[in-house]
């Protein structure tokens, strides 16, 4: 039977399957982004296509491990997908109360004092150049994110259907994350270097030093900004999980339907 991947249930296009796939692919419709996000971002979606179309759709009935694997893995493709529209967007971690990125602990102490001392600008200034910066670092990530859906390895998948409604996400958080935060450092890095943002954090914390408000010279944003872009993506992948589970016969896709329905 055909299967048609939705990796944006509601908004989508359909287009015929190519020979031998026995299935057409949906490709998600996405907001305006400039065209380096644009293109990774349809790469992206067509790999996904690919990879879901080669699992075999499965009858009604009792599930398998093989099956429940299947759906468990549509299931955060689908979450990475919407995670993404919203945050790598304008305002998408500057404007989500629930994912943006405040100053770094070590200059949080010292933030309230330094905006009283007249550095209320550069402070918002530096808070708005780290979000802008996962923004920007969003399409990339999504990447890294669905290969490691791609390759993960689910022992219990029945075990995760059957758990809290986020236990999906937190099973990929918690095998992944570690080699996620690997390979996503660099994008960062070159996110980082083209916004300037170290410059605006050097000066930040000079005139902090300065004022004898900040006593660490340095501070390891780079790796501070890869985490907290990850700790973002599993908050809005958490949240579509949550979806999928409260209406799986309103998903789009056929394998959730199925698979998530037989919770019920």
């Amino acid at each position: 039977m055909p299967r048609t991947l939705y990796l944006n249930p509601a908004r989508r296009k359909t287009v015929p399957p190519e020979t031998g796939t026995g299935g057409s692919v949906a490709i998600v419709s996405m907001p305006h982004w400039n065209g380096r996000s644009w293109r990774s971002l349809r790469a992206t979606s067509v790999f996904l296509a690919l990879f879901f179309l080669s699992s075999p759709v499965f009858a009604a009935g009792t599930l398998s491990n093989e099956e429940a694997v299947d759906g468990l893995k549509q299931a955060l493709a689908q979450s990475i997908t919407v995670a993404t529209s919203k945050l790598a967007t304008g305002n998408g971690f500057l404007g989500n109360a629930g994912v943006r990125i405040p100053l770094p602990r070590s200059l949080q102490k010292a933030e309230g004092a330094m905006r009283s001392f007249g550095m209320k600008k550069q402070a918002d200034a530096l808070i708005i150049a780290m979000n802008r910066t996962a923004e920007a670092a969003a399409p990339e990530a999504m990447i890294l994110l669905v290969d490691a859906v791609r390759k993960m390895t689910v022992a219990d998948a029945k075990g995760i259907l059957a758990g809290d409604d986020d236990a999906a996400t937190e099973y990929f958080r918690d095998a992944t994350s570690g080699p996620l935060a690997e390979k996503l450092l660099p994008i960062v890095r070159k996110e980082i270097a083209q916004t300037g943002l170290l410059n605006q954090l050097n000066e930040f914390i000079r005139r902090g030093v300065k004022l004898g408000l900040v006593t660490e010279k340095e501070v390891d944003v780079e790796n501070y900004l890869t985490q907290k872009i990850l700790d973002g993506y599993f908050l809005m992948m958490a949240e579509e999980e949550r979806a999928i589970r409260k209406d799986p016969l309103g998903q789009g896709n056929k394998l959730l339907r199925e698979v998530f329905g037989a919770l019920k």
